[in-house]
């Protein structure tokens, strides 16, 4: 047999995330030998997995040697713990480093990009193994992936207007394929994130899983309400959190009871198990197929998006992700109203507004 070539760009070491070759499972649950599915496990929790400038270049590196790695049939892209997947770009470093650098988010949007093109062009199929919150930039990766296994706990959603962003890094481009225009608006503009139930019934995931064990049996996220029902104006409100004495019973469950993901990953190595037993090529032919619909919008947008992110590190994401970073634990807004009445009345964007509206200044005056 001739030698191989290496087709990798570098040779990689991973310090912020987890990469891991897993054997594969047949349907019948037994190791296959020889073949393997590509764990990659973002690995910050203490941070709810946000990502850093290094970890987004790990990112890129892992999925460029799995998809070239002979012997991965699949991708499994998750997290370290149960409470992240992952909440987006890490908000200290945005803080401490990147807000007032334009020059300097632009070459990380660049990176960023890269990632998310990483898992579009990944020539393997790609599982985003949901383990906990999917939220911002977090959302915007994990739709880049062609299939979505969720805990039940899992919330999805963006925080882009809500932080000083705007979620242009993917969710813009792909949420509206998933669910139609008019749910993505709300989603994108209002960030109320929706519950696992939620995101199964719009469309954005495939499947969800209990983790959640009580007694030694698994029961269902005791926060949602998991029937088709309608409130007084007809609206549904499948897959809605509960209220009132019902939400404080079921937090109640959720803290006695242990946290256990072996369901989501049966439910993970069962769909990687299914794609084994297809075409390679035939496989990757179709979910190139597919992938263009997301691509079509991604390949025309990310350059102008990522320019108009950059720039936005001047004015609102400054104010934003600082008031994120630096705010009191039960304030990290900035004050809406106030930001759009002094911008109503003329006021520049510069130290004096941006102190009058964050909450880790003292009030200032203008």
């Amino acid at each position: 047999m001739k030698k191989l070539k290496n087709h990798n760009l570098t040779e990689s070491s991973y310090k912020e995330i987890i990469v891991e070759k897993k054997p594969c499972l047949d349907l019948k649950g037994k190791h296959v030998n020889g073949l393997y599915n590509a764990w990659i496990m973002l690995n910050n929790p203490a941070q709810y997995n946000s990502y850093t400038t290094e970890a987004v270049k790990e990112i890129i590196l892992a999925f460029g040697e799995s998809s070239n790695d002979r012997s991965v049939v699949a991708v499994v892209f998750s997290a370290v713990g149960d409470k992240a997947f992952c909440t987006g770009g890490n908000t200290r470093e945005y803080a401490e480093y990147y807000s007032g650098n334009p020059q300097e988010y632009s070459q990380y949007m660049r990176l960023f990009n890269d990632m998310v093109s990483a898992i579009l062009k990944c020539e393997k199929p790609v599982i985003c193994r949901v383990n906990g919150m999917r939220i911002g930039g977090g959302q915007e990766i994990g739709m880049a992936c062609d299939f979505s296994i969720a805990s039940d706990m899992a919330r999805f959603g963006q925080a882009g207007p809500r932080h000083g962003s705007a979620p242009i890094g993917g969710a813009t481009d792909f949420l509206p394929l998933f669910t139609g225009i008019e749910r993505a608006m709300a989603s994108l503009t209002l960030c109320e994130p929706w519950s696992a139930h939620q995101a199964y019934y719009f469309g954005v995931i495939n499947e969800i899983v209990p983790v959640l064990k009580v007694n030694r049996k698994f029961i269902p996220n005791p926060m949602v309400i998991t029937d088709r029902l309608t409130d007084e104006f007809g609206r549904i409100i499948f897959g809605s959190m509960k209220n009132g004495d019902e939400l404080k019973k079921a937090k109640e469950v959720i803290v006695s009871a242990e946290v256990n993901l072996s369901m989501l990953d049966e439910a993970v190595n069962r769909l990687a198990g299914k794609l084994l037993y297809t075409f390679p090529n035939c496989t990757m032919k179709t979910i190139s197929e597919v992938r263009k619909f997301k691509l079509e919008h991604w390949d025309k947008n990310k350059e102008s998006s990522r320019e108009w992110l950059a720039l936005n590190m001047m004015s609102e994401a400054k104010a934003g992700f600082r008031a994120f970073n630096e705010g009191p634990k039960d304030n990290r807004e900035v004050d809406f109203i106030k930001l759009r009445q002094l911008l109503a009345e003329g006021h520049e964007w510069n130290e004096d507004l941006l102190k009058t509206i964050s909450p880790q200044y003292q009030t200032v005056k203008l």
